[in-house]
């Protein structure tokens, strides 16, 4: 039986690599491996100079004031609800959950809108102006809905998931915050919470400066 010279052959009969291949093949993989962390690093590196840090948005804390355009072409400054207990909601069009909440808002609004309560809808998604107004006529929205920009959605902490709604007192300052889907009971408790406040002119809600 003749055999071949040299061959170094594993159980399975295929060829094992020889210590000089291993030797010729690994510094290209290192090449490989280091080139590809570099990109990483460097994509890294610019999105967080891109991004910067979300501010931290505490309860208690003022609630950043914004201007933004509604859907009737009108603008409008959160300030300008000062006095009123505001439900912010921050939804999108594509949100399963936020269409189950949407009802309880309109029902809420109702109840609540003679006390002082003004809820606020921020459409923070890519729909045209168009497609998010008849959303919002479809679901028989009964309060303003707003055109959201990344800008407005950083200064709350860079709304991490939809729905997120913040609940600001009549002094513009907030007192509650909820992230996803709650109960409509839970809602009502933080509405609760918004309406109990005194309005003040202390401490007014920080206005929100175009980034440079």
């Amino acid at each position: 039986m003749s055999t071949v010279d040299g061959g170094n052959f594993g159980d399975n009969g295929a060829s094992a690599p020889t210590p000089e291949s291993r030797g010729k093949r690994n510094p290209l993989a290192l090449v490989v491996v280091a080139i590809v962390a570099a990109a990483m690093l460097y994509f890294g590196f610019h999105m967080a100079r891109r991004s910067g840090p979300a501010p931290r948005i505490t309860k208690s804390g003022p609630a950043p004031d914004f201007t933004l355009q509604s859907l009737d072409g009108n603008t409008m400054r959160l300030s300008d609800l000062k006095g009123k207990a505001v439900l912010l909601n921050f939804w999108a069009t594509w949100c399963s959950p936020c269409k189950i909440e949407m009802p309880w808002f309109i029902e809420l609004q109702k109840q609540y809108g003679s006390q002082g309560l003004q809820i606020v809808g921020v459409a923070m998604d890519d729909s045209s102006k168009e497609d998010i107004a008849k959303f919002a006529k479809d679901m028989g929205v009964n309060y303003p809905v707003l055109l959201g920009k990344e800008e407005v959605g950083d200064a709350y902490g860079g709304v991490p998931a939809l729905p997120e709604t913040f609940f600001i007192g009549r002094d513009g300052k907030i007192v509650d915050k909820i992230i996803g889907l709650k109960g409509k009971s839970e809602i009502e408790d933080s509405i609760k919470k918004a309406l109990n406040t005194q309005a003040g002119n202390s401490q007014a809600a920080t206005s929100l400066q175009p980034q440079k």
